[in-house]
Parts: structure tokens; C-alpha cells; sequence
């Protein structure tokens, strides 16, 4: 792939960002502005103090960014001077009118955000709780006219540069390496960007000022003097954007079809589609009245970009399979599970010695190779990681399968089609050129341009939260007849999604109250949907297509997890939109400093928190009680529940079990009885969680470490065995306990997709991460959860895990194994 694509479409970066300011209009209220009809944003209670203070961080990260994009507008008209100096000579390597049409109003934006930086700048640097700047926002939201005209000329602009390129190798140089400075404290003093690229900037600035004046609105106090003049700057943004919107859509999401019919680009994105029983990565189009699956041409460097139409279905021949026939249908067989463990594992060392690079001032080559072994390893991983079926059949007969990660995507595929399905169409068949032209304008018209893994992305981009996420699901509204309702959240890890928690079923109800939390670990994270079910208790409808979904959508919505809304001590309300119906939740966001504490019992009379030998003892039992407990009730009715030990269990119920557990209260195993299984798990993992130290203990665990790195089998085993011979008896006993119903669960795998791997992931960190003290020597870096120490943790359960059954009495007789000093 060509290093500079093309740039993302206005239309799609506009949908985007007004959808985030509906979302917080869902949360404040939507009045309207006098006279204006669009809505904007009113005020939130703020605190004075730290309302003035987060204006003043989002200032100063405004601010850089701002002296980034002066620095690119400075880049883009350095070779205009020069190429209007030379079109009066003889010899011009531009017209002046080709000048003036890819340089159209460039030199009045750069003017207009130059005053407005030289202005702002000095108010942020001598900060001032009573700063006013209100009216720079204002000013330079009135100035908006200038960036109209640009976007009606944007377009002209791209195809005169590019013509332009083609037929002068002059200007073709010029335009393919323009040197932009760098920030002022970076020691990257120039970047080398194409001309196409800085001109897209100007389109992308739109949006970014929008979001900002929606974030200070945020944080400034409804009685400080910039409050109105914010409010009015947004106003006057918004309907900037929203009249944009109106002009370059039908531009730029049409083909016309050689019949002159108007065709046009609805959706499009990345699927991973099974062909003669291999993976391969589509890019798949979804036109107004026809499907068609696509993939990139390899092209030698410096030529245009094409895509080759592997197959099209005309919508009004596409139908999707009954659960009949997709039983019918061969089989998926999912990815092995270790290979995508030794996939991420891989992608996380690889981050880490790109992180050590940067950090080091590491040559540029060696960063650019790292960054292509990451991207063919994160490349591996979406090609082999989804396991969701997506079936479409042809009524000529033919059928394709794409596998997705998330039932989220295939219900967004199938409701697209079904929607466009409705219209009145007519089967066709494209004739060769119809379909060169129409594969042709794919490349001009995608909305997705980039392949979803971290090596696309820009270096200032968010890495995503690591850490948990405590998700309140409350209630939910606007069904029109009564279901069997759930929701389900799932969050992005790894460039996919993946389902971390499940509501309990609300049976026959137009209004579900389920008051339920959940805790979810996030791997730098960026997104969490929420969907919500209508379960299906008919067992004739179940279809045994491996991970389908019987039960039915009834809607489905997502929302980003910003690290500054999320990332407070306090609880954050919201309400999410789905088809109608209206989702209420809230959030709060622990990072991974603070959830890796291991924090002691204050009160040594309860099970939680408390050293295990305490426990042990005081109940004359080898291992505790409540380990004994929630393994069997698990063994009982869980061992076939889907991600069990990996689903959420909902934190009130568990919160409840450890307060039973703790105050030893005779009513537990009626308790438990009761429960739900993935609280019950979820208990389990706090216990060990909680305790003072990891079962696994803070002495052994840098040996524990050093072990699992050797590479001579012989050696790794004895290693491996002593370590456990020198762990205290209780913690010993207990881990050995602990074993052997992990393994039973992973026998289970086919039914409940938790492998050996599954299992070890998730208890590898809780029963072997260092305590507080332990960790800083540790852990690297707080924002790195897939740490080598994290993913090493995961090895040392997985080696005992895969080991044949180790008794307590023969390790302990055992003298083959030659002690060591640990």
C-alpha cells in the first residue's frame, strides 16, 4: 500500500462528528438556538475550579495542534511563490491559473489561523483563571465563508495537482515531498508530506475546531463571560457543517452507470471472506443496488491505486440464507487459539521495542521495520481472529461467507441490504466495462481507507485506555411490544471486538430495568457498543451454525471512549440510541496503576484481602473455602456457559457473594444456588484478585519470570517444578486444586469457546501479578496492559496448565529435581 492515502471523505468525518454532539445532546437536553433550528449545546454544571482548569488543558493541546497545522499550511504554499515566478517565464512549470486553482485560498486560511495563534498563544502560556478568549472562537468561527469556498474548489484542486503531476516530472517531485517543520520543543525539525495530503488538512481542520469549542463549552461555567460567545461560535460551526454536508454528498458518494442512472455508494469497510477454504481480506462495496466484493491491486511504486472486482451480486438477486440452509453450509473452523495468543504476544513485543526506539532517538530505517513486522503480524490476527459467519447466497445459486468478529457488523450488513432491498429493484447484468468503470470509482469513493491495526495509525492518535471499565446498565425504552430483552458490551482490543459482559434476561417487557454493573478489562480500547437482544426461547429455531446468534437485534449503538470524559473518579451518565429504542448506562474508567493495587483487608476476620495461610488456617481446610465453592457450583452448571470465567458477571451480585463470603453467613451456598454463573466466576477471580499478595507470591515471581524465558525443555521443567516445590503449602495446594477444573473447562472448548489459552489469560495476571511494591520493578509502562510481563504471566499458567497432572505428594517426594537458590 502507498505510504500517503487518499483522504478520508468529508461527508463520512462530518456524519462522525455530528454524531458526537447528538450523543452529548442525548446526555444535556437539545434546545434550540433562537431562530437558528439546529441544536447546540447548553450548559453542564461545572465545577469552577477544575472546570478553568481543564480549560486550560484543552487549550494547550488545541494550541500545538494549531502551530502543527500553521507549520502545514506554511508548507503548502512555500513552492507556490517560486511556481508563480516561473509562469511568466518561457519555460513555466505551471500556468498561472493552475497555480491559483490548487492554491485557492490557502494564503488567506493561513492568514486567518496565524492572527488567531498569535492571539491565543499568550493567553494560554500567562494563564489566568478570568481569561476571556471567547471572542478569538468566535472571529474565527465567523470566517468559516473562507473554508466554504476552499471545499467547493477541493475537488478541482486534487485532480489539477494530480493531472499536473502526470505530465511535469517538475511539479511531480515538488508535490510528492513537501518538507513541513516540525513543533517548536520537537527535535523532528522537518517531515517530508505529499501535496494531496496538506490539502485535505484544511477539510480535516473544520471538525477538529468543531470538537474543541464542544469540549470548552464542557468545562467552561454558564456565568463566565466566554460561555455565550463559545456557544455562538459552535452555532455558526455547526451549520457550516451540516450545510457542507448538504453540498458534498451527492458529489461525492455518486457514479453515474453508462445508462446515465445515478449510483451510489452507501457502505463499504474490510471483511475477511472464506474462499476454497482459505482467509482472504476483501474490501467490500455496498452500492445502491448491487454488492461487490473487491480487492486491491498490487501496483508498482508511484502509480495509482485500483481495485480488481472479485465478484458482484445485484441486490435484487442477493437473498440471505435460512438457519436451515446455513446449517446446511460447511462448517467454520476457528483460528487455533495459542497462535492468536503468540500473535498478540508478538505485537506487543514489537510495540515495546518501537516504543524503546522512539525513546532512544533510534534510526528511522529500523523504526519503519519494526513498524512492518507489527503490521504483518496485527495484519495475521484480523485475518484469523473472526468466527462470526455472514452468509449471502445468489438466486443464481452461488453463495459466499464472510467471517466477522462482532455480531454488531453483520447486523449492520444485513440491515443495510434489507433497507436498499425495499426499493424497487430491478437484476442486472454489468457488461465488462460497466463493471471496469464502476471497480474504477471504488478507489475515489471508499470511506474506509486503512486496514484496522495500530501501525496505520498516526503517532498522535489516541492508543486507547488500558485499564477497567465499570459499565452501569440501568434501563431501557421505546419497544413497541414485549420481549425477552438483554443487552450485551463488547469493546475493541486488537484492532477487533470482542463481547466482555451480559445482562441478565428481563422477561416480557416493553420496559427492562436492569440496574446491573460490570467491570470490564480494556486492551487499549477505544470504542464500547452496547447491544441489546430479544432472546429466543423456541428450541426449534436454534441454528447450529458454529457462533450464531438465534436471538434477535433489537438495536445496537457504540460510543467512543474518550480518555478526558472517561477517564474521572465520578460516574458519567449517558443514553444511547438504538433504532428507537433508548439505552441508559453509566461509566466510570479505573487505570491500570490504580487496578493493579493489591490493597490488604483492614478487617483480618473476612476471606477477601487477607493472606491465604490466615484463611487456611483459621478454617482448618487446605484450600479456602470460598475457592472450593465457586469452583464446584462453576463445575455444577457453568462449565458449558459461553466465555465463562471471560464474561463480566454483574458487579453488584458478585459484591454481594464477597460480603457473604466474608461474613462466613450460613445462608452462602443457597446463596450461590441462586446466582449467576458468571457472577460466581467473577467472585472467584476477585478472591485471588484481592489477595494480599499473588498465590504465586511476590518472592518467587522474578524466578517464575527468568523460568519461563528458557528455552531448553529439560532445563524449563525442573526450573518450573522447583518453583512450585518452593511455594508455601496453601498456596501450593491451592494452585494445584485450581488446575485441574481450568482443564476441564478448556475440554469443554467446542461449546464454550474457552481454551487452554482463554483460561490462562484471564488468570494468568490475577494469580501471579505482583503486589504494589513488586510491580514498579516490574511493569513498564502503565499504558502497556500486553506488557512482556503481562503476556509472560499468561505463559507461566499456560506451561502448568498444558503439563500432565502434578501431585502434591510426588513434587514434594520428588528428588530428581536439584534444588536451586530462588
Amino acid at each position: 500500500m502507498e505510504e500517503e492515502e487518499e483522504a478520508i471523505g468529508f461527508l463520512d468525518k462530518v456524519l462522525e462528528d455530528e454524531d458526537v454532539f447528538l450523543l452529548e445532546e442525548c446526555e444535556l437536553g437539545t434546545p434550540t438556538s433562537p431562530g437558528s433550528g439546529s441544536p447546540f449545546l447548553v450548559a453542564v454544571k461545572v465545577e469552577a475550579g477544575k472546570g478553568l482548569e481543564m480549560r486550560k488543558l484543552v487549550l494547550s493541546g488545541f494550541l500545538a495542534s494549531e502551530e502543527i497545522y500553521i507549520n502545514q499550511l506554511e508548507a503548502l504554499l512555500l513552492p507556490m511563490k517560486p511556481l508563480k515566478a516561473t509562469a511568466t517565464t518561457s519555460q513555466p512549470v505551471l500556468t498561472i491559473q493552475q497555480i491559483e486553482t490548487i492554491f485557492y485560498k490557502i494564503q488567506d486560511i493561513y492568514e486567518i489561523h496565524k492572527e488567531f495563534y498569535d492571539n491565543l498563544c499568550p493567553k494560554v502560556q500567562q494563564w489566568d483563571s478570568q481569561v476571556t478568549m471567547g471572542h478569538l472562537f468566535q472571529k474565527l468561527a465567523s470566517q468559516l465563508g473562507v473554508y466554504k469556498a476552499f471545499v467547493d474548489n477541493y475537488k478541482v484542486a486534487l485532480e489539477t495537482a494530480e493531472k499536473c503531476s502526470q505530465s511535469n516530472n517538475q511539479f511531480q517531485k515538488i508535490s510528492e515531498e513537501l518538507k513541513v517543520k516540525g513543533p517548536k520543543d520537537s527535535k523532528d525539525s522537518h517531515t517530508s508530506v505529499t501535496m494531496e495530503a496538506l490539502l485535505y488538512k484544511p477539510i480535516d481542520r473544520v471538525t477538529r475546531s468543531t470538537l474543541v469549542l464542544h469540549d470548552l463549552l464542557k468545562h467552561t461555567p454558564v456565568d463566565h463571560p466566554d460561555y455565550p460567545l463559545l456557544q455562538d461560535a459552535l452555532r455558526i460551526s455547526q451549520n457550516f457543517l451540516s450545510s457542507i454536508n448538504e453540498d458534498i454528498d451527492p458529489r461525492r458518494t455518486a457514479v453515474t452507470t453508462p445508462k446515465g442512472e445515478t449510483r451510489q455508494l452507501v457502505k463499504d469497510g474490510f471483511l475477511v471472506e472464506v474462499s476454497e477454504s482459505s482467509r482472504k481480506l476483501r474490501h467490500v462495496f455496498l452500492f445502491t443496488d448491487v454488492l461487490l466484493c473487491a480487492k486491491l491491486k498490487k501496483t508498482s511504486a508511484g502509480k495509482h491505486q485500483q481495485y480488481d472486482c472479485k465478484w458482484y451480486i445485484p441486490l435484487a438477486d442477493l437473498v440471505f440464507p435460512s438457519p436451515e440452509e446455513s446449517e446446511a453450509s460447511p462448517q467454520v473452523h476457528p483460528f487455533p487459539d495459542h497462535e492468536l495468543e503468540d500473535m498478540k504476544m508478538k505485537i506487543s513485543a514489537l510495540k515495546s521495542e518501537i516504543q524503546k526506539e522512539k525513546a532512544n532517538k533510534g534510526q528511522s530505517r529500523a523504526i519503519e521495520r519494526l513498524k512492518k513486522k507489527m503490521f504483518e503480524n496485527e495484519f495475521l490476527l484480523l485475518l484469523n481472529s473472526p468466527t462470526i459467519p455472514f452468509r449471502i447466497h445468489s438466486r443464481n445459486g452461488k453463495s459466499y461467507l464472510f467471517l466477522l468478529s462482532s455480531d454488531y457488523e453483520r447486523s449492520e450488513w444485513r440491515e443495510a441490504i434489507q433497507k436498499l432491498q425495499k426499493k424497487d429493484l430491478q437484476a442486472f447484468v454489468l457488461s465488462s466495462v460497466e463493471l471496469q468503470v464502476l471497480t474504477g470509482s471504488c478507489f475515489k469513493l471508499r470511506t474506509v481507507h486503512n486496514i484496522p491495526v495500530t501501525s496505520n495509525k498516526d503517532d498522535d492518535e489516541s492508543p486507547g485506555l488500558y485499564g477497567f471499565l465499570h459499565v452501569i446498565v440501568h434501563s431501557a425504552k421505546g419497544f413497541k411490544q414485549s420481549a425477552n430483552l438483554y443487552c450485551t458490551l463488547e469493546v475493541d482490543s486488537f484492532g477487533y471486538f470482542v463481547s466482555k459482559a451480559k445482562t441478565r434476561v428481563f422477561r416480557d417487557t416493553t420496559e427492562p430495568k436492569w440496574d446491573e454493573e460490570f467491570e470490564i478489562e480494556l486492551e487499549g480500547s477505544q470504542s464500547l457498543r452496547i447491544l441489546c437482544y430479544d432472546k429466543c426461547y423456541d428450541k426449534t429455531k436454534v441454528n447450529k451454525d458454529n457462533n450464531e446468534i438465534v436471538d434477535k437485534i433489537m438495536g445496537k449503538g457504540q460510543i467512543q471512549l474518550d480518555p478526558q470524559t472517561v477517564e474521572t473518579k465520578n460516574w458519567h451518565t449517558d443514553v444511547i440510541e438504538m433504532n428507537g429504542i433508548k439505552v441508559e448506562f453509566s461509566m466510570k474508567f479505573t487505570s491500570r496503576d490504580m487496578s493493579l493495587k493489591r490493597t490488604p483487608s483492614k478487617k483480618q476476620t473476612g476471606v477477601f484481602g487477607v493472606k491465604i495461610s490466615v484463611v487456611t488456617k483459621r478454617e482448618r481446610s487446605k484450600v479456602p473455602y470460598i475457592v472450593r465453592q465457586c469452583v464446584e457450583e462453576v463445575e455444577k452448571r457453568g462449565i458449558e456457559e459461553v466465555g465463562i470465567y471471560r464474561i463480566s458477571g454483574v458487579a453488584t451480585d458478585i459484591q454481594a457473594l464477597k460480603a457473604v463470603f466474608d461474613a462466613n453467613n450460613k445462608d452462602i451456598l443457597l446463596m450461590l444456588s441462586d446466582m449467576d454463573i458468571n457472577a460466581i466466576a467473577g467472585t472467584l477471580k476477585l478472591y485471588f484478585r484481592e489477595l494480599p499478595e499473588p498465590l504465586l507470591t511476590d518472592r518467587l515471581y522474578p524466578a517464575f519470570m527468568e523460568g519461563i524465558a528458557l528455552s531448553d525443555p529439560a532445563a524449563k521443567e525442573n526450573c518450573m517444578m522447583h518453583l512450585l516445590r518452593s511455594l508455601p503449602d496453601p498456596n501450593l495446594i491451592t494452585f494445584l486444586f485450581l488446575l485441574d477444573p481450568l482443564k476441564r473447562v478448556a475440554e469443554k472448548e467446542p461449546i464454550n469457546k474457552m481454551s487452554l489459552h482463554n483460561l490462562a489469560t484471564v488468570f494468568g495476571p490475577t494469580l501471579l501479578r505482583p503486589s504494589e511494591v513488586e510491580s514498579k520493578a516490574h511493569l513498564t509502562s502503565a499504558a502497556d496492559i500486553w506488557s512482556h510481563d503481562v503476556m509472560a504471566q499468561v505463559q507461566v499458567l499456560l506451561y502448568y496448565l498444558q503439563h500432565p497432572p502434578i501431585s502434591f505428594a510426588e513434587l514434594k517426594r520428588n528428588t530428581l529435581y536439584f534444588s536451586t537458590d530462588v
